[in-house]
C-alpha cells in the first residue's frame, strides 16, 4: 500500500564526466558523459499553494523518481532541515539555512510562482537548477485581475462597502459605471499571466496592447508585443494598465511618479503579480491628483497593508489580500509538471519551467 513518510525507489542520475556515455544510456552532447549514481532522495515541502499531496500524486512521484527513490514529505522548514543532508531534489522552496544544510542538492522545483525571495546570492550563484510554475498560474491570476477591474468599473466594490446604504447611491453608481467594450488594456509583461489576461480582456471586446522585456511572440489577441521601448506609447494609449511582470531588480519600484505621469489621465491600474513593482507613495499621489481613476490591487508594496494606509480610503481602489494565486487546479498542475520533470531529470533532458536565476524569472 502507498503510504506517507519515506518511500524507497530507484534512480539513474546522469552527471558530467570525460569520455563516452555508458552503453544503454541516451547520448549526451559531447564532451559530456553520463554515469549512474545512487538512488534519488526527494524532499517535498508542503505550503500555502500546495497544502497536501494525495496518495495518488505520491504514487505518480514515486513512479517518476524510480522504485529505489526516497521520498520524504514535511510541512515546515524545521522538518526540512532535519532531512536536508541527503536530499538531491526539493519540491517546495529554498532558503539560506536549507541551502547550507543540503550539500547534495541538485534541483529545486518551486511551489511559488514568484521566486525572487529564493534568489539569495549563494543559491543564485550555484549550479543548482531552479524550476517552477512558469506559465501555469496565468489563468487564475488573470481571472482575479478581471474581477478587480469589474469591481471598479461596475461599482461593485463601492456597493459592497456601502451595504444597505448602497440603495441611496443607486443613481450615482449608474451614472459612473463604465463598459469595457472598446477600451484599451495595456499589459506590462507578456508571459503566462499577460497572455491569459489578454484572452479574457479580448472576450470583453477590449483592444490589447502589450510590452515585455524580451522579444516574445504575440498572440491572436495581441499580435504585436513590443519591447520596453514601447512602454511610453502603451501608457499613453491605455485605459487600463495591467502589471503582469515578475519582481526583478529592474521592475522593483518601476511604477513611480514618472510612469504614472505618462499614463492616460483617468486610467485604471491593475496589479496581481508583485506589489513591490509599484512605488506606494507615488500610487497614492496619482490617485489623489486624478491621474488615475482607480486601482485594483491583489499585491501591495507592504504586506499586510497597514490599516492606516491611505489606499483603504479611496472609493475607486479595490484590494484583496494576496489571494489571486489561489485555484483548485494549481497544485495539481504543478505536481504534474514536477512529475514530468523528474522523468526528464533522470534522462538528462532539459527541464520545463526553468528559471533564469540571473534574470529572476
Amino acid at each position: 500500500m502507498v503510504g506517507r513518510g519515506e518511500w524507497w525507489g530507484s534512480l539513474r542520475l546522469r552527471v558530467e564526466a570525460q569520455g563516452r556515455a555508458p552503453e544503454g544510456l541516451d547520448p549526451w552532447p559531447a564532451p559530456r558523459v553520463l554515469c549512474i549514481l545512487a538512488r534519488m532522495h526527494v524532499l517535498i515541502i508542503t505550503g500555502l499553494t500546495m497544502p497536501e499531496v494525495s496518495d495518488a500524486q505520491l504514487q505518480e512521484i514515486q513512479d517518476a523518481a524510480g522504485a529505489d527513490a526516497t521520498i520524504t514529505i514535511v510541512g515546515s522548514r524545521d522538518e526540512a532541515l532535519e532531512a536536508a543532508a541527503e536530499i538531491d531534489v526539493i519540491l517546495g522552496f529554498i532558503d539560506p539555512k536549507l541551502f547550507a544544510a543540503a550539500p547534495k542538492l541538485r534541483w529545486v522545483h518551486a511551489i511559488a510562482s514568484g521566486v525572487d525571495f529564493m534568489l539569495f546570492p549563494e543559491f543564485k550563484n550555484s549550479e543548482i537548477v531552479l524550476t517552477g510554475e512558469k506559465g501555469l498560474v496565468g489563468p487564475h491570476l488573470a481571472d482575479h485581475a478581471m474581477a478587480l477591474l469589474l469591481a471598479i468599473t461596475r461599482k461593485l466594490g463601492e456597493a459592497l462597502r456601502d451595504g444597505p446604504r448602497s440603495w441611496e447611491r443607486r443613481v450615482e453608481y449608474r451614472e459612473a459605471e463604465i463598459e469595457l467594450e472598446g477600451l484599451t488594456m495595456g499589459i506590462v509583461g507578456f508571459g503566462g499571466t499577460g497572455r491569459s489576461l489578454a484572452q479574457r480582456a479580448a472576450g470583453f471586446d477590449m483592444r490589447i496592447r502589450a510590452v515585455d522585456r524580451e522579444a516574445v511572440t504575440g498572440t491572436a489577441e495581441a499580435p504585436i508585443v513590443q519591447t520596453m521601448t514601447g512602454l511610453p506609447k502603451l501608457l499613453k494609449e491605455s485605459d487600463v494598465v495591467a502589471i503582469c511582470a515578475p519582481l526583478t531588480d529592474e521592475t522593483r519600484g518601476m511604477f513611480n511618479d514618472d510612469l504614472f505621469g505618462q499614463m492616460k489621465e483617468g486610467a485604471i491600474l491593475l496589479n496581481v503579480t508583485r506589489g513591490e513593482i509599484v512605488d506606494g507613495p507615488a500610487l497614492i499621489r496619482a490617485l489623489e491628483s486624478g491621474r488615475l481613476y482607480g486601482a485594483g490591487m491583489d499585491v501591495h508594496y507592504q504586506e499586510p497593508l497597514p490599516a492606516e494606509d491611505p489606499l483603504w480610503d479611496f472609493p475607486n481602489v479595490v484590494m484583496t489580500p494576496h489571494t489571486a494565486g489561489a485555484s483548485q487546479l494549481r497544485a495539481g498542475r504543478n505536481i504534474e509538471r514536477f512529475v514530468g520533470n523528474l522523468r526528464r531529470f533522470r534522462k538528462g533532458h532539459p527541464l520545463i519551467g526553468q528559471v533564469d536565476k540571473e534574470l529572476g524569472y
